[in-house]
């Protein structure tokens, strides 16, 4: 399965063009951003601010500082904070569902139907866990804990982000029941979905309100092989 790649580099300088121009006594102009990299820029520093254990409500004021920009430097590249934190949320669905797509598109082996389906699931909730553990700060977002204070459609995003989840991990089992001759197979499915998709909620949750220490992956294989 391919290691869910970090979408920000939260160990990067949040802007290394100024910090270069503000170590160099030769530079007099600073060199502008090209087109679109002054958005990543915000965006990384937003998520690299997220995970801070323990922090609190993120302001424009406190981006901007940290960018050593002014506030309305950034509201020309976003229209507003809720625009940045949609910003983010893209980022993390173009990254999860690029991977699931990856997992799903693979050959199944060759054997028991249901024991290939176990393992196609168990594959996108260790992707999805591995995700988690290398960007602890879209984690926050991904749980709400970010969201709180902010739009209400950014925490609607991400039901319906969990919701395509639980659909997704529906159809990788279905074969598998299927070919298990259970009595209610539809029932569980959903079952079973259901309560992976909260095993990874609940697992991302523990992450962030613990100040980030205590990993989602811990005892993961012996946790899913329970499950499945």
């Amino acid at each position: 399965m391919p290691d869910a790649e970090p979408i920000l580099t939260s160990d990067a300088p949040a802007d290394p063009t100024l910090q270069a121009d503000a170590a160099s006594p030769a530079a007099v102009v600073r060199k502008r951003p090209k087109p679109g990299e002054r958005r990543v820029q915000i965006l990384q520093a937003l998520a690299t601010m997220l995970e801070q254990p323990g922090a609190e409500r993120i302001t424009t004021a406190a981006l901007a500082a940290r960018l050593d920009v002014s506030e309305a430097a950034l509201y020309r590249h976003f229209a507003s904070k809720a625009q940045m934190f949609e910003g983010l949320i893209d980022f993390i669905e173009q990254s999860v569902f690029t991977l699931i797509n990856q997992i799903l598109e693979r050959p199944a082996s060759v054997g028991d139907p249901a024991a290939a389906s176990a393992r196609q699931a168990a594959a996108i909730v260790t992707m999805l866990v591995q995700f988690s553990e290398r960007n602890p700060g879209m984690t926050r977002v991904m749980v709400g804990d970010a969201l709180v204070f902010e739009h209400e459609r950014l925490q609607q995003r991400m039901n319906q982000f969990f919701d395509k989840i639980e659909s997704t991990l529906r159809q990788c089992l279905r074969a598998g029941m299927a070919a298990d001759a259970s009595d209610t197979p539809t029932v569980d499915v959903q079952v079973c979905a259901s309560l992976l998709t909260s095993f990874v909620m609940g697992r991302l949750q523990r992450f962030a309100r613990s100040g980030f220490r205590r990993l989602p992956s811990e005892h993961l294989d012996a946790s899913l092989a329970r499950i499945l």
